[in-house]
């Protein structure tokens, strides 16, 4: 196996870019799954602070394996599409200058109360013309399972990803607890378009997330069949404290039940918990 290489949704430590390298370190992590920086969404940043950014990095050995882009995640009936591929593009330019390889995005919500089957065709569609745009840019596209968007459960998901075969996956299995979905049968079907893995573990009975291995989401058995397949990044997302930027991943009217029964006393503490909870699950494995 492979040794595991673990990066951080570190904007959960702090919303600012010092604040996130100084959680790195103190965990011993590789590197960001880079989302939010210093206030404003990766998606969204300039050029001239994406270098300033890279050279932070760069200063403490730290690398970005991934953009945790918003793209697509938003509602189908109401997004432009060229207001989405011009986003695309300036993040694959963002992804050019970070060194970073992939770039997370999602399937598109689909309206509350409708039919996903009905909005398959656009969904391929503009999964296929995103995929077009990224095609020469050395930068895979990254879909990633989430509640409410067309690839939300893994039948979906494995659809997307025969259909659009440039495509590659995203495993997160707290969302899919959150889609009533059992994550070992998804990763049955999915675990070989999964590029890699999300470390987040939630509870059937409420959706609350809570640390990986102390909720339903089989996530030790999936780490192990992930490294035992040649798998080996993967990327720490706590989602135990309320923190900054929170309510922009999040689809107006729903609100994220954070932490479960766990309590910390600040981000920091929360974040550790974290990636304390991934390295106690990767020591079981051999």
């Amino acid at each position: 196996m492979k040794t595991p290489r673990i990066f951080a949704f570190a904007d959960e430590a702090s919303p600012m870019i010092d604040g996130q390298i100084a959680a790195l370190l103190r965990n011993g992590m590789q590197g960001l799954e880079i989302r939010n920086v210093d206030g404003e969404n990766i998606s969204s940043i300039s050029l001239e602070k994406a270098k300033e950014v890279r050279a932070k990095l760069d200063g403490h050995g730290l690398i970005v394996w991934s953009l945790g882009s918003p793209i697509g995640k938003t509602d189908i009936e109401q997004e432009n599409m060229d207001a989405v591929l011009h986003s695309l593009r300036h993040s694959l330019d963002i992804a050019r200058i970070l060194g970073a390889g992939n770039i997370r995005m999602f399937s598109f919500y689909i309206p509350a109360g409708k039919d996903p089957a009905d909005y398959r065709g656009k969904v391929i569609d503009r999964l296929g013309r995103m995929t077009e745009a990224a095609r020469d840019s050395g930068v895979a596209l990254c879909h990633e399972n989430e509640k409410g968007i067309y690839g939300d459960n893994a039948a979906r998901c494995l659809d997307l990803l025969s259909e659009v075969k440039e495509l590659c996956g995203v495993f997160d299995p707290a969302n899919f607890i959150q889609c009533g979905q059992d994550t070992w049968e998804a990763w049955e079907l999915l675990h070989g378009r999964i590029k890699y893995l999300h470390v987040k573990d939630a509870l059937f009975a409420d959706g609350s997330v809570v640390p990986a291995g102390k909720g339903e989401g089989q996530v030790g058995k999936i780490l192990d069949a992930f490294l035992r397949q040649g798998g080996s990044e993967m990327t720490v997302e706590p989602h135990l404290q309320v923190f900054d930027g929170l309510k922009q991943l999040e689809r107006k009217g729903e609100e994220s039940l954070i932490g479960g029964h766990y309590a910390y006393p600040n981000s920091d503490a929360a974040f550790d918990a974290a990636g304390s909870a991934l390295k106690e699950l990767l020591s079981k494995i051999q």
